[in-house]
């Protein structure tokens, strides 16, 4: 299984406001920056997360990208589901959604079929254990300094 660029970045995205925004809306130029994402795809990102109601966005001088829920209720499942749509496979469809064979899926008769289904059940559960808060802990683990303010103004 292979994530889109889309989901990755979301990912990150995802974790570094739980990591360094301390609750407060943080901006895309800031994500970008430290994450290493393109800012106007960052914010193509961040519409789908809206659509999801994972995350929120404040305008203004203040304003930016906030959790709509804590770290420990955002799953990467959520973040797959939200980028890349659901987490399924199926064994009997081509690349162009027609069936490759006449025996219908839902069948018992095509057991191959019925692996797959279980396969794509157990890996969906899996990206469903783990949440943002265990990418921070994860983090703050490994011993990651969470950085001070990007700019610093001495009068």
């Amino acid at each position: 299984m292979k994530l889109s660029t889309r989901c990755r970045y979301a990912t990150l995205a995802l974790f570094d406001i739980a990591f360094h925004s301390d609750g407060e809306p943080t901006q895309v130029r800031q994500i970008a920056e430290r994450q290493d994402i393109p800012a106007r795809f960052l914010e193509q990102i961040f519409q789908d997360l809206k659509r999801a109601e994972i995350v929120d966005g404040k305008r203004g001088r203040n304003g930016g990208y906030f959790l709509l829920k804590a770290p420990a209720e955002i799953t990467l499942g959520d973040v797959v589901r939200a980028t890349d749509g659901p987490l399924e496979s199926s064994f009997c469809a081509g690349d162009d959604g027609a069936a490759l064979h006449s025996a219908c899926p839902r069948d018992a008769r095509c057991i191959p079929a019925t692996v797959w289904g279980e396969i794509t059940s157990r890996i969906a559960a899996i990206f469903d254990e783990y949440s943002i808060a265990d990418l921070v802990t994860r983090a703050e683990r490994a011993g990651i300094s969470r950085g001070g303010p990007a700019y610093m103004y001495f009068i």
